[in-house]
């Protein structure tokens, strides 16, 4: 039997056939649509991230947790120095202690001196006699040495070749070599001073140099001349000039400071002696 009589005997099954056959074509055709449609529409960004939270600003005057060593220091300079370089170095931390040193020794000598300038006054002139004006002075002072080398002279003046000078002159270059030996005195370590002052930049200055040199030795030795290369050694040599500056200009301040104060004292010396000379010559002040 053929499909086309059994349709005509059947009309109810060609129904069922002819249903069945959209229904299935329209199942097919659904997904095909949707996945055109799907294809057609553009896709949407995705979401950004969250961007993470910027980190708090440091407070003001706050120290960084992570501190940063300095591989060009002083302590660099030592370790990575040659004989040249340690010797200079050490050269200048001796001046420099030789410096405060004297600068120290001499403040306190000139401040004895003005003290017993002042003592003397009240002292010496309201004694009875000139002996006993000497016992009132301190013991190992400069003006006490001046009374007795006056007291001395004038009551030494015998023997063939003293008698041929009077007394008022021989007293009178007594107390002038005696005030000479005090001015001495004032004036040890001033030459220390001036030279530290004057030399201690030039030493810096050398030590300044030769560490270039053997910077600039190296660079060339490895072949790299980066600016980590040039600028770490070339850094470290240069504190040997700033070292000789911080040893030079106290040294000079100090030189000039106590030069002054030296023609203070001495001006209070040679006060006195001219009164103990007249004194011990005319019998007054």
């Amino acid at each position: 039997m053929s499909i086309n009589r059994l349709i005509a005997a059947h009309p109810r099954v060609a129904k069922s056939l002819a249903a069945l056959l959209a229904g299935f074509v329209l199942a097919l055709s659904m997904p095909l649509a949707a996945f055109a449609q799907a294809a057609s529409v553009p896709a949407t960004a995705t979401p950004a991230a969250p961007a993470p939270a910027a980190a708090p600003a440091p407070a003001a005057g706050a120290v960084s947790e992570e501190a940063i060593d300095n591989p060009y220091g002083l302590k660099a300079l030592w370790n990575q120095g040659d004989y040249v370089a340690r010797g200079t170095l050490t050269i200048m931390v001796i001046m420099s202690m030789g410096s405060w040193y004297i600068i120290f020794t001499k403040l306190f000598e000139q401040r004895a001196m003005l003290k017993s300038a002042k003592s003397s006054a009240d002292a010496f002139w309201k004694a009875s006699t000139v002996k006993g004006g000497v016992g009132a002075l301190q013991e190992g002072s400069a003006f006490r040495f001046l009374a007795e080398q006056g007291i001395k002279a004038s009551e030494h003046h015998e023997g063939t070749m003293v008698e041929a000078i009077d007394k008022h002159t021989w007293v009178t270059m007594t107390m002038d070599r005696a005030v000479g030996n005090i001015q001495g005195r004032l004036q040890d370590g001033m030459a220390f001073l001036a030279t530290v002052g004057s030399t201690a930049p030039f030493v810096g200055l050398f030590g300044t140099v030769w560490g270039i040199y053997n910077a600039l030795v190296k660079i060339g030795i490895s072949g790299q001349a980066s600016i980590d290369k040039v600028a770490g050694p070339v850094g470290e040599s240069l504190i040997m000039t700033a070292i000789g500056l911080a040893v030079a200009v106290p040294a000079v301040m100090g030189y000039n400071w106590l030069i002054r104060r030296n023609k203070a004292v001495m001006d209070e010396t040679r006060a006195f002696a001219g009164d103990l000379h007249n004194v011990l010559i005319a019998g007054k002040r």
